[in-house]
């Protein structure tokens, strides 16, 4: 680092993303991407008149999206905050929410960004353990009195509350923020979007980079009632006013109108998921139950981060996390069919040696 850099972040420890390495062709199931390209209704929309438009600033307000958004999800535009991908909008919410006097709280094994934007933006943390079988302590969170972040599913799990629970920790803490980062939540989880009209202090985020395709495109929701997607609005208007791209807001909305695409699409990585998730059973591997579009698996008495040097060397990429309590599980993105096959078979492989 410089000898120019901020003194508040010299200790900052900053999200490292997945890798994307370029020395060789891998099979790569370590970021979550879908292995299904978008609807071809964002293909056709993606034209040499849209190309041509990008001298032009994109709608900071993102109407049209947000009128599709809104259709789609039952709510009303003034419900929703379009954002550069949802990390965008996690960093704005932070931001706009959590402070010296509004720390936060969340699960000790979860997404690992919540404590680098509590870092960034100087709020104060605390963590709650999962329990031994990692699934939420509801309980702990039930009037604990911090603003509340909690991934559902959660990552890397892949482990999913109900709503009812999501519910009793809104209800339970009326004068704190709760927000529920729902990036996974449309391969078999519950969403809390409908009770946004219940709560004012309840936030939902959602990404296009999982269940609609859309990683390179940078394009989030959050859902809210109106007053809160003000203050984030708030935030953005001081931060960067035209955040999401014309192109991205075109992808967003031909994706939008093609529901019935993205619907078959997450069916398909669903039953990749199970029929994955029993093949690695049938190897020996203990797994958690993901309603996520990855798995979260170990396998006894053998090291996670020797099974992802020992895949990496084979051509196929994983996400390992060196970590307390998870250092042995291996965080596994359901690709195609013949993409899981190939995975299966290389431990097989592996194993065997």
């Amino acid at each position: 680092m410089s000898r120019f850099l901020n003194e508040r972040f010299t200790k900052l420890v900053p999200y490292v993303p997945g890798e994307q390495p370029t020395d060789m062709s891998y099979i790569k199931l370590n970021t979550n991407e879908s292995p299904y390209p978008p609807s071809p209704k964002v293909h056709a929309r993606m034209t040499a008149g849209e190309i041509d438009r990008l001298r032009l600033y994109p709608d900071p307000l993102g109407s049209a999206l947000r009128a599709k958004a809104a259709a789609v999800y039952g709510v009303r535009p003034e419900n929703i905050f379009l954002a550069n991908g949802s990390d965008e909008a996690l960093a704005l919410a932070f931001m706009a929410f959590c402070g010296r006097r509004r720390p936060a709280v969340f699960p000790d094994i979860t997404y690992g960004f919540y404590p680098v934007y509590c870092a960034l933006f100087d709020v104060p943390y605390e963590t709650i353990p999962l329990r031994g079988d990692f699934t939420v302590d509801i309980e702990a969170f039930c009037g604990v009195g911090r603003n509340v972040i909690l991934a559902n599913p959660n990552a890397p799990t892949g482990l999913a509350v109900p709503v009812s629970d999501i519910e009793r920790i809104v209800r339970s803490n009326p004068d704190n923020l709760v927000l529920v980062d729902e990036a996974y939540v449309d391969f078999g989880a519950e969403s809390a979007v409908g009770l946004i009209g219940k709560y004012d202090n309840l936030l939902v985020v959602h990404t296009c980079s999982k269940s609609w395709a859309l990683a390179g495109a940078r394009l989030g929701f959050v859902f809210g009632q109106p007053a809160l997607i003000e203050d984030i609005d708030r935030m953005r208007y001081s931060f960067n006013s035209y955040n999401v791209t014309r192109q991205t807001l075109i992808a967003g909305e031909a994706a939008l109108d093609d529901l019935p695409y993205y619907t078959q699409m997450r069916g398909k990585i669903v039953r990749t998921r199970e029929r994955s998730a029993a093949a690695l059973k049938a190897l020996g591997f203990e797994l958690t139950d993901s309603k996520a579009n990855f798995l979260f698996a170990r396998y006894p008495g053998k090291s996670g981060g020797e099974l992802y040097q020992k895949l990496k060397a084979l051509g196929i990429l994983v996400r390992h996390f060196d970590k307390p309590r998870i250092s042995d599980y291996l965080r596994i993105t359901i690709g195609t069919d013949a993409q899981m096959d190939a995975l299966v078979e290389a431990l097989k492989r592996i194993l065997e040696k």
